[in-house]
């Protein structure tokens, strides 16, 4: 693949505005589907659906979609912010910023007086957080599915914009770094280049932890590199994603270094076909287990069932890892504009592991993937040392 950072950058500035306006409107509707009554509210505390709904991306605050409007509650730290980026995102949103722990809770008692009932998502509340807010509000509180993680599933194309400029840095950083396998560097180094380029091409910042994983660190899926040397005979699993305006992208790709044991290269061919196998049964209305079984299968066929030991994928948008879940279980179909992952993944301790993974866009027919750096498998060898 012929990359180059202008690309990368020329994207950044070219980002179609993302428009939030109106989305609460969906969280009614979407709220009197699960059978609660058009005169209840909806208690928010999840960061990432408060920005989903309103644009802001304060690190404290808390929302009330009450039936005719919404009420967004800050600290004196984020008054001027929420004001600016609600302004900018189209949503219709009155503000309160309360300068002392007792304005605060002055102001979500007075967002939810005139609501018999205000619901809530049980995985946004913490114990302590469901009681102190049990004792402060008059309004009943009653649990409900969640609401906005469900309406977050389908992501709009600014959303997709963001999250393919974010792949693409990571594209632009792993063409630049993958060379440098055959080099004897450290997974730490890898790593730390891998995100010092990602930046350089366009991303804000990692999505998540960078994963290097090499030689027998390699069957461990979620390894945190070290500072061992990538050696011939490995298989070096890099994890690795981009973050853009809020939005996050997700690849996977293992690499061969010289010659290796026999079964890791059985392995990734096993992997590398059954990744294949999993793109392919990807559009809209398949069961995302289905998914998930259709990798599963083709690696339980090759003899590998025991070491494919976590889920063929995941959603990713405000989160690295959102609904919906490509795995044994959900079973739910997949939706048009869903962005999804396929990874499967096979590893054997004591030898090493396999992963590759792509960053999909769900579409009626099929999928269109946003990750593009090569996924072939690729002997490197690795240079002499003087």
């Amino acid at each position: 693949m012929t990359i180059t950072s202008v690309t990368s950058l020329d994207a950044a500035k070219k980002l179609s505005p993302l428009v939030v306006g109106g989305r609460d409107k969906l969280v009614r509707a979407e709220m009197q589907r699960l059978g609660a009554s058009a005169d209840s509210g909806l208690l928010v505390v999840d960061l990432n659906n408060i920005r989903w709904l309103t644009g802001f991306t304060g690190s404290a605050g808390t929302l009330i979609v009450r039936p005719d409007e919404m009420v967004l509650v800050v600290d004196g730290r984020y008054g001027d912010q929420a004001r600016e980026q609600i302004r900018n995102s189209g949503a219709s949103c009155e503000i309160i910023e309360g300068r002392s722990a007792v304005a605060l809770r002055e102001a979500l008692t007075n967002a939810t007086k005139s609501l018999k009932i205000v619901r809530f998502d049980s995985g946004e509340l913490t114990v302590s957080q469901l009681e102190n807010m049990t004792e402060q509000l008059s309004s009943e509180l009653q649990k409900i599915a969640p609401v906005v993680p469900k309406l977050r599933r389908r992501k709009t194309e600014p959303e997709i914009e963001r999250m393919q400029l974010a792949a693409l840095a990571t594209d632009f950083a792993m063409a630049e770094v993958v060379p440098m396998l055959s080099q004897g560097l450290t997974e730490r180094d890898i790593r730390d280049e891998l995100d010092y380029r990602m930046r350089r091409h366009g991303a804000e910042f990692t999505s998540y932890d960078t994963i290097v994983a090499s030689g027998p660190n390699a069957a461990r899926p979620h390894h945190r590199p070290v500072s061992r040397r990538i050696e011939t005979g490995d298989s070096v699993v890099i994890d690795v994603g981009g973050l853009v305006d809020g939005y996050h992208s997700d690849m996977t790709r293992t690499y061969l270094i010289g010659d290796v044991d026999p079964v890791l290269s059985e392995m990734h061919e096993v992997v590398s076909q059954s990744q294949l196998l999993g793109l392919a049964a990807v559009r809209a209305g398949v069961l995302a287990q289905d998914v998930d079984k259709t990798c599963r299968d083709y690696i339980a066929d090759a003899g590998f069932a025991t070491e494919f030991t976590h889920s063929t994928g995941h959603g990713v948008g405000l989160q690295i890892h959102e609904m919906p879940w490509v795995r044994t279980g959900f079973a739910e179909p997949l939706e048009v504009g869903e962005v999804v992952t396929v990874e499967p993944g096979v590893y054997r301790e004591g030898l090493g592991g396999v992963r590759i993974e792509d960053l999909v866009v769900v579409t009626q027919s099929g999928c269109r993937i946003l990750t593009s750096s090569k996924k072939d498998r690729q002997c490197l060898q690795l240079q002499p040392t003087t």
